[in-house]
């Protein structure tokens, strides 16, 4: 029994089944690519959903991890420690939003805005205006696994098993602005999207959209909250997506990216929405711990120092292009999205999708498979070009493939007199 059949075996009798694992025993990495226990490199076209922004084995990463481990790993947020308004800075400054609370994950952060958007209202019923409590959401819409995140989380299958979810919760058509306006009333305390919608299917809020959520928060008190847990940090060549459109949100959420690996999670927000929390409200053990404050801290200059949201621009531009001329070659490639290195490639079928991404497992590169036919790549900002043609030429491969076996079969179909269709 090999290594990797161990493992499975114990996992199997061990863990929760949540995880639909492919069979790859990984050990180690290095810059864009992840080392199997038989020495194999794979190009991650995925780092980790989003994560591993600086790659693998990233020393500006060990380093930090290093050199703050021998000094401090963990205080209580009863104290104080160098890293946390160091971080915040950065965050600030990059954002133009005011103050941060720190989290460990990005569905916590989600919740810490929910529940910023609840108290904002309360305190604005006390100053005699008239808001409510209820959310408006996308379809399609991802924002984490727990509850308060699953209630606002448009895909069924994420909602329907753990309910009764948390009330409140009302679901507007994606980038549907008369939806929008019929929907929005003061009974909203939060309007909640992201600008570049992930799990969703890579799909970009409009800019009219957004500006009319805008215009309908701020026309009530209600907080425009943007979910950039995915997007932000500089995956679309900005340090946050919704500086694409021009607009400040009033609460924004971080996580992913921020410290390259190490668990670490955020809400921003403007001062005034931070009016309405004060000591004790709301807290965590863990968020904004020193080693994760440092690593962060490293991660974000070494993104300036390097100028690598202009780099992260460049490729992904080339890799966008790339796409669409593969697209023009292959009919089961219906569309091509994104901005930055966070691109989709829709198929035409979910079978396909789903073949795809084993096929190019297969090849030794990751990627994977969004709202069923959407091939998401989210790879390290330190991709070159010559990796994305290492996954063009494989894509161009096995869609050529695909399309070869489909025309097999019609043939074989028609030579037999029967029916076309595959």
């Amino acid at each position: 029994m090999t290594k990797l059949d161990q493992i499975r075996a114990a996992e199997s009798t061990l863990l929760l089944t949540t995880y639909e694992r492919f069979p790859v025993l990984f050990t180690h990495g290095e810059g864009v690519h992840i080392i199997d226990e038989n020495g194999d490199r794979y190009l991650d076209l995925l780092s980790g959903i989003g994560v591993n922004a600086l790659g693998y084995s990233s020393p500006v990463i060990e380093n930090a991890i290093a050199e703050q481990s021998r000094k401090l790993i963990h205080t209580s947020n009863l104290f104080y420690h160098e890293g946390q308004a160091e971080l915040a800075l950065r965050l600030t400054e990059r954002s133009g939003l005011d103050r941060v609370f720190f989290a460990n994950t990005g569905t916590e952060a989600w919740e810490g805005a929910l529940k910023l958007a609840r108290a904002h209202a309360g305190l604005l019923r006390s100053e005699g205006k008239t808001i409510g409590t209820k959310f408006l959401a996308l379809e399609q819409s991802f924002h984490g696994r727990t509850i308060g995140s699953v209630s606002t989380t448009h895909k069924a299958k994420y909602r329907e098993p753990f309910g009764p979810v948390m009330p409140g919760v009302e679901f507007i058509r994606f980038n549907d602005v008369a939806d929008l306006r019929a929907k929005f009333s003061t009974d909203v305390c939060g309007i909640l999207v992201e600008a570049i919608q992930g799990e969703g299917g890579i799909r970009s809020l409009t800019q009219e959209f957004f500006d009319e959520a805008r215009a309908l928060a701020s026309s009530t008190g209600a907080l425009l909250i943007v979910d950039e847990i995915q997007a932000g940090l500089g995956r679309t060549g900005k340090w946050f997506a919704f500086q694409h459109y021009g607009i400040l949100p009033d609460v924004i959420t971080v996580a992913k990216p921020i410290a390259g690996g190490i668990p670490l999670g955020a809400v921003l927000c403007t001062d005034e929405a931070a009016r309405a929390i004060h000591a004790g409200m709301h807290g965590t053990t863990f968020g904004g711990g020193p080693l994760a404050c440092a690593v962060a801290i490293a991660v974000i200059d070494h993104i300036e120092k390097t100028n690598l949201l202009a780099h992260a621009t460049e490729v992904g531009d080339y890799f966008q292009a790339q796409l669409r001329s593969l697209a023009t070659r292959h009919s089961a490639i219906v569309d091509v999205r994104g901005k930055g290195l966070m691109l989709a490639a829709e198929l035409d079928s979910a079978d396909l999708a789903k073949e795809v991404v084993n096929q190019m497992l297969k090849r030794q590169i990751i990627i994977n498979c969004t709202s069923d036919t959407v091939l998401r790549f989210l790879p390290p900002y330190i991709l070159e070009r010559s990796h994305v043609d290492t996954a063009i030429a494989a894509l161009d491969e096995i869609l050529a493939e695909h399309a070869g076996a489909v025309t097999a079969s019609q043939s074989n179909a028609q030579t037999a007199g029967g029916p076309t269709h595959v």
